[in-house]
């Protein structure tokens, strides 16, 4: 009896077949490595510098901090809100599931450089994304849950301790000069496009200048012979900004006198009155996982119930630039929640000065530096 028929054949595989596969497998690995170990970002403001500069690339840890789960499961592989190169959207959020946050190596301290999704609509474009879908920011971690944080004069106090400025750190000056700066000079002083700002010349036909600079630089501008003055824009505890958060509360506030804050942290229990509303109702109504949130006047209302007081489910963070007076930062949005933690910044594996000749594009000094 012939039985061959019970044998598998063993067919030769296509050509199209074997890169169907290929890709296939190399797409899945991307994705999964980019999901549970590292991801690739860029710098795309100057609100870091000196310790960041506008295109630097960043190989981003998952690990440090945990693994999340995902919480938008229909997405295209290896996209973010959009298909590459389209204003189509590569996501569905039909379906949303729970997050769960793996152990991580260690938290995140004061002083970390940190990977965060941003969380207010207002900077996402105005759509209201899933979470796991937000655009992305990089800042320092300057107060962790619990901590009471003040800004005095620019320096920066989280509970006691003071958080001293980083090497190389910019503030803003304002520069007069008795004419227009031309740009080779600034590039000589080492300045690129976001660091100074024109802001026009007066009667006398003196220009002035915002620019951002090191002490240092600020040191050497001030001593050339074409310009006439050097001073810290140093915003007084007088000079209120309404764009503060929170408000009403930060109306008597400024970005270089803030506070005290104090950040809310998980089992932290609050009372509920119109002064804690105002800091934190938005946090609970947005960040704290509640279907049915109200706020009456001074009142809060969970699933129709009067709340006394509140206790926090998940830990906050205060985030800022370093270079802080050009930084979009905590001051102006608010906390940054737990589960919006993305990674931890290890180094720079590539980094592109956009505003340099050809020869002068990469920045080879800075290929696979530490980040601290």
């Amino acid at each position: 009896m012939n039985l061959k028929f019970w044998k598998r054949q063993n067919k030769p595989v296509s050509t199209i077949r074997k890169w169907y596969n290929d890709i296939a497998f190399a797409v899945i690995a991307a994705t999964l490595f980019r999901w549970g170990v590292a991801q690739a970002f860029v710098i795309p403001t100057p609100s870091m510098e000196n310790s960041l500069l506008v295109g630097d690339y960043l190989f981003v840890s998952k690990l440090h901090y945990g693994v999340q789960t995902p919480q938008t499961p229909l997405q295209v592989p290896l996209t973010h809100q959009r298909i590459w190169g389209t204003d189509i959207p590569s996501y569905l959020d039909w379906v949303q599931l729970p997050v769960y946050r793996f152990p991580g190596f260690t938290t995140v301290k004061r002083g970390d450089v940190v990977v965060f999704y941003i969380p207010p609509v207002k900077l996402n474009e105005g759509i209201d994304y899933p979470r796991d879908l937000k655009n992305n920011y990089v800042k320092r971690c300057v107060g962790v849950p619990g901590d009471t944080l003040r800004i005095i004069n620019g320096e920066v106090w989280a509970n006691e301790s003071h958080l001293a400025s980083r090497p190389g750190q910019k503030r803003a000056y304002w520069i007069t000069a008795r004419d227009i700066i031309n740009k080779r000079n600034l590039r000589q002083l080492d300045l690129d496009g976001n660091d100074y700002y024109p802001m026009g010349q007066t009667n006398e036909g003196t220009a002035v200048y915002r620019m951002f600079l090191t002490s240092e630089q600020a040191e050497s501008i001030s001593h050339l012979p074409y310009i006439l003055r050097a001073e810290l824009d140093m915003v007084t505890s007088s000079q209120h900004d309404p764009g503060l958060f929170p408000q009403p509360l930060a109306s008597a506030w400024s970005v270089d006198n803030f506070g005290p804050l104090v950040i809310p942290k998980a089992g932290m229990t609050l009372t509920v009155n119109d002064e804690m509303l105002d800091t934190y109702g938005e946090v609970i109504s947005r960040y704290e996982g509640l279907d049915h949130v109200e706020i009456k006047d001074d009142h809060l209302l969970i699933d129709g119930k009067d709340v006394p007081a509140y206790t926090f489910r998940q830990d906050y963070y205060f985030m800022m630039g370093d270079n802080r007076d050009n930084s979009l930062d905590s001051r102006f949005w608010g906390f940054v929640p737990e589960d919006h933690i993305v990674g931890k910044p290890l180094f720079v594996w590539f980094s592109v000065n956009s505003e340099a000749d050809f020869l002068g594009k990469v920045r080879w000094s800075r290929l696979f530096t530490w980040i601290n």
